[in-house]
């Protein structure tokens, strides 16, 4: 079977959250940005076995905590916890609560991992965050807020770094062929897309 894609769109403030099933009973859950997500996976019928952080920033965390008081383990970039559970998170969001969760283990860049019947493979995309990390399978990106629907994440909060966000840019148009890109906020896209039309980052010719 192909791999289901649930968006989650947020209410309010926060990150797009992917739930991703192969089998329609067990699912794995990218960036939970709110409690809510953890219930939508009930509606769904669906046991979520992981979950996935692209980076750390609360507004892509903040359900984590309804997963990890039901058991399910939780990965994020090596490095990035960091950024989670340091003091940076909070920048420029004082009053912001951050669920209490624990990282189960940490990826590496080309590590290979599979869940739920889905194989991953991470890439190290740091700029937006030091140690993010995009998702691929198939023919799927999950780009976390590295690259946008014609536009790049953010530079200018805690552990970013611009010169490094356009390397992983350049990374991801560098991978073979088309992809669909699942991006943490705003619409879906395309890598094609992308290489032609977006005016922060342009593929290398």
């Amino acid at each position: 079977m192909a791999v289901k894609v649930y968006k989650i769109k947020p209410i309010g403030f926060a990150s797009n959250s992917y739930i991703l099933t192969e089998d329609a009973k067990d699912c794995v859950v990218i960036d939970p940005a709110q409690p809510r997500v953890f219930k939508e996976c009930g509606k769904l019928g669906l046991g979520p076995v992981a979950v996935l952080l692209t980076h750390g920033h609360y507004d892509h965390i903040g359900g984590c905590g309804e997963f990890f008081k039901a058991g399910v383990p939780i990965y994020c970039g090596k490095g990035e916890d960091e950024l989670i559970f340091g003091e940076g998170i909070r920048e420029g969001f004082n009053d912001v609560e951050i669920p209490y969760f624990e990282v189960a283990g940490y990826l590496e860049d080309g590590q290979k991992i599979s869940f739920a019947g889905i194989d991953f493979c991470v890439l190290t995309t740091p700029g937006h965050t030091a140690c993010e990390v995009s998702f691929v399978t198939g023919g799927i990106i999950f780009s976390g807020d590295v690259l946008f629907c014609e536009s790049v994440g953010r530079t200018d909060l805690a552990s970013g770094d611009t010169d490094a966000l356009i390397a992983s840019v350049e990374r991801l148009y560098a991978l073979e062929g088309d992809y669909t890109v699942y991006t943490g906020h705003g619409e879906d896209t395309t890598l094609e897309h992308e290489r032609r039309r977006n005016p922060y980052v342009r593929a290398k010719k």
